[in-house]
């Protein structure tokens, strides 16, 4: 399912100077049929009570749901995805440590991609369920 010959070096490469870096986000696993990445849970991903902010977790749902789509398309010089939806259900708070996403795919189709994002805490407690829709469209 996904491009494993793209190195996790290369991945997190592409996060520098933007918001994946100014939260902490890190892949750690490419898989041919999943992905993870983790982030911090510090002062950069926490609200005003010390729990981790609900838009922190969306934001690594939908980092690794959009790096998901260019790892699973079959050509990324011609297509692309571009989001159309995502919900996250905020199940547990998290007060520190390292919060970890992993990506699974619901539907790879020409047209449409539709992507799981599970994130747990250190000790395997269930975060945030996450979905994200993509829309695939050709490149101009």
């Amino acid at each position: 399912m996904f491009n494993t010959s793209i190195s996790l070096e290369t991945l997190n490469s592409m996060s520098k100077g933007n918001m994946i870096e100014h939260l902490g986000i890190e892949f750690t696993e490419i898989q041919a049929g999943y992905i993870k990445a983790k982030m911090p849970v510090d002062h950069r991903t926490k609200q005003p009570l010390g729990l981790l902010h609900g838009g922190a977790s969306v934001v690594l749902a939908e980092t690794i749901g959009s790096t998901a789509v260019v790892l699973a398309l079959k050509d990324p010089m011609k297509e692309t995805g571009v989001g159309v939806e995502i919900n996250a259900n905020h199940l547990k708070s998290a007060r520190g440590g390292y919060v970890i996403g992993t990506c699974v795919p619901l539907r790879i189709g020409r047209t449409m991609h539709v992507y799981e994002i599970k994130i747990h805490d250190e000790e395997e407690n269930l975060i945030c369920a996450s979905r994200l829709t993509v829309a695939i469209i050709p490149l101009k």
